[in-house]
């Protein structure tokens, strides 16, 4: 367990970054914690394994090429190809903004995939894979609040303080009844986003779907019109996926 525990210190360090792809062994050993030594044999151990790789030249090390066969792998069991992605680049088309599907994964979500619109010069830029708390943004926010009522409750004793929960908690119930959820500029200054919850054929909730949007000139009637129209589709891709 302390190998693989290890193993996994290297791989947040080598994919936490945005700037930086590429990491000196000194690098990774600041960052984990760990001696040169112990640290050499690991990497050299997660090289044969396709889970790192080394640039020849600079000795640098970055992510290997299994993680994107294994996520592939994955993403071929979710029903992406067949249900979601087709039904997300019809509400693109109709929206002209970016449409973004979400999982939560704890106490946080995952962005799973994303649907730009080729003609919105004006993007919000969300990248796939990012780890988002699911007190924050609206997908997060509609997930919370379409989840089993203790589940919800502990989710929100660990996310917020206790002088925000009664406050949030009654934000979720309010997000449950209208069946959407808002966000203005949590993450990014300017942008906003509606989303709307996901269930598959037992009705559990698997994810949300959500419109993001910069607030530049935004009137009501449009952001109604997103409004009415992620409602709608997280409506036809739950009954895609079997929801009742």
């Amino acid at each position: 367990m302390q190998t693989i525990d290890r193993a996994m210190q290297v791989i947040k360090v080598l994919a936490g970054s945005d700037t930086k792809r590429w990491f000196a062994i000194s690098e990774l050993s600041k960052e984990c914690g760990l001696p040169v030594s112990t640290l050499h044999r690991l990497l050299q151990s997660m090289k044969q394994h396709g889970l790192i790789q080394q640039d020849s030249d600079s000795k640098f090390y970055s992510m290997g090429n299994a993680w994107l066969e294994y996520g592939l792998q994955m993403y071929d069991t979710f029903d992406f190809v067949g249900l979601i992605r087709p039904e997300m680049e019809k509400l693109m088309k109709i929206v002209e903004e970016s449409v973004y599907f979400s999982k939560p994964n704890g106490l946080e979500s995952m962005i799973v995939e994303r649907i730009d619109c080729p003609n919105n010069p004006i993007r919000i830029y969300d990248q796939l894979g990012i780890r988002i708390p699911l007190n924050i943004g609206a997908a997060n926010k509609v997930m919370l609040a379409h989840m089993p009522q203790k589940e919800a409750i502990s989710n929100v004793y660990s996310l917020v303080t206790e002088d925000e929960r009664e406050a949030f908690l009654k934000l979720l119930r309010e997000i449950r009844k209208q069946g959407y959820g808002e966000s203005h500029g949590e993450r990014t200054p300017g942008t906003s986003s509606v989303a709307a919850p996901i269930f598959n054929h037992q009705n559990e909730l698997i994810g949300a779907i959500s419109i993001g949007y910069v607030d530049l000139n935004v009137t009501e009637e449009r952001k109604s019109l997103l409004i009415k129209k992620v409602i709608e589709y997280g409506l036809r891709i739950s009954e895609k996926l079997g929801a009742k």
